[in-house]
């Protein structure tokens, strides 16, 4: 069930989980189209929901790498697949999942007094945190001091394991789990088990919640983004006497002719400015598949592979099209005046995208929080050390190893970790009357330390 998503004026939203709760998932069916979404008075768009049940928790992953391209959004049973999708960095678009608090919980216990014999103040709970678990109990009047919890994320057999050792033990009397595989495994081997399900209303929400998503990621994806691409053996080359004419037009048609075949890998439209630059006209969606969300510069590795062509690309973001290259062209002043602080015409500031902030990369996708916390101290290290006051945050590789006391090889690998972090923006490299690899520039996103 994969393959590219085609247009439309509904969202799909993937839903994965265990066989019996996908199938009532599907059947519970999302809010109608055109009501409020969950706190809000926004309508919601409609939907299409695509069943994607598997065996084991530990499938979810595959699941949603075989969904592909043909969802909006997913939406999962609960945490713990969710979970497994975030670790294997599988999920490219917005996700969330039915909590199995509140709602689901009450009902567990409530199913659990009902049948009788149980005592619940000696229970094992998987997956749940305590504070929901005391919060839940309190609500009843009954004490969770002697109710064993087991919060961290683990397989099926090992919460099976756990269960199954209180019980034998006789340290409980009834275990609570969150997952219907568990579930199973305590059954079978004759420990009284319930399962902690979502009710109707829980999961409704969920989806509306989904759907939220979906249409906001969808309006993101629509933002226009414009690639101002200039060529330098274009604009740096004066006509020559004797110089024939002809091989600068047909370098310039060769060029043309390259980036209307990219183009059209992306849906977008290319123009020519100038003598020597091209307008790439896109939406954000479309030119972050093709720059692996905008962490890379779209089209200068294959034009210097197959042309042998240098080129300079500055992407900018907008609400029309004239704040789009606006943008753009100010990515290619910064690197071409060798600085990070954006400047504009006549060395003022370029304008910010529409939120106010510069364009960032995206974040890789299931990237670990200590990684991340590395990159941010990396980050204010080097912040630290710019002039005060500058509105300069260009680095190079060179700059960074005197301010970080590192070789300059070790501070090169510490940038690119930073851009893949989303935590640095590679600058086109600038013209150079030396000969050689022009210096590279980093622009370093200092506002992400900010916002930590």
């Amino acid at each position: 069930m994969s393959g590219s998503r085609q247009p439309s004026g509904e969202l799909t939203i993937g839903i994965v989980g265990p066989h019996d709760l996908v199938e009532k998932i599907m059947l519970s069916g999302p809010a109608p189209a055109g009501s409020p979404g969950p706190g809000t008075a926004w309508p919601l768009p409609a939907i299409r929901l695509v069943a994607a049940a598997y065996r084991d928790e530990q499938e979810s992953a595959d699941k949603v790498v075989r969904l592909g391209a043909s969802i909006d959004v997913c939406l999962f049973a609960s945490k713990v697949p969710y979970d497994y999708a975030m670790k294997a960095g599988v999920l490219a678009g917005p996700a969330t999942y039915i909590s199995l608090t509140g709602s689901a919980l009450y009902g567990a216990l409530l199913r659990a007094r009902l049948s009788g014999g149980h005592d619940l103040a000696r229970a094992s709970i998987d997956v749940l945190g305590r504070g929901a678990v005391a919060e839940a109990f309190e609500e009843i009047g009954l004490s969770a001091r002697d109710v064993r919890l087991h919060e961290a994320p683990a397989s099926p057999a090992a919460l099976a394991s756990f269960h199954e050792r209180l019980w034998r033990r006789g340290h409980t009397s009834v275990a609570f789990s969150c997952l219907p595989s568990v579930a199973g495994k305590l059954s079978a081997a004759g420990v009284p088990v319930v399962a902690v399900l979502p009710a109707g209303p829980a999961i409704r929400s969920a989806l509306a919640t989904a759907a939220l998503l979906g249409a906001y990621n969808r309006l993101e994806e629509a933002q226009l983004a414009v690639a101002v691409v200039e060529v330098p053996a274009l604009r740096d080359a004066a006509p020559r006497r004797g110089a024939p004419r002809y091989s600068r037009e047909e370098m310039r048609l060769t060029v043309h002719r390259f980036l209307v075949q990219e183009a059209q890998r992306m849906h977008a439209a290319v123009s020519p400015t100038g003598d020597h630059g091209f307008l790439v006209t896109a939406t954000r969606g479309s030119l972050a598949a093709a720059t692996q969300g905008m962490r890379v510069s779209p089209f200068t590795d294959r034009a210097r592979s197959e042309l042998g062509v240098v080129l300079e690309v500055g992407v900018g973001l907008g609400r029309s099209a004239q704040d789009a290259e606006a943008h753009a062209r100010a990515m290619l002043i910064a690197a071409h005046a060798g600085a990070g602080g954006r400047p504009g015409p006549g060395g003022r500031p370029g304008p910010p995208d529409p939120g106010g902030h510069p364009v960032v990369p995206a974040p890789r996708q299931g990237a670990g929080s200590a990684v991340r916390l590395r990159g941010l101290e990396t980050l204010a290290r080097l912040a630290a050390g710019l002039p005060a006051g500058g509105t300069s945050h260009a680095v190079d590789a060179e700059t960074a190893s005197r301010l970080l006391s590192v070789t300059p090889r070790t501070a090169r690998r510490l940038l690119h970790a930073l851009v893949a972090d989303g935590l640095a923006w590679p600058l086109p490299p600038g013209r150079t009357p030396q000969p050689g690899r022009p210096r590279q520039f980093y622009r370093l996103l200092v506002e992400k330390v900010e916002q930590r």
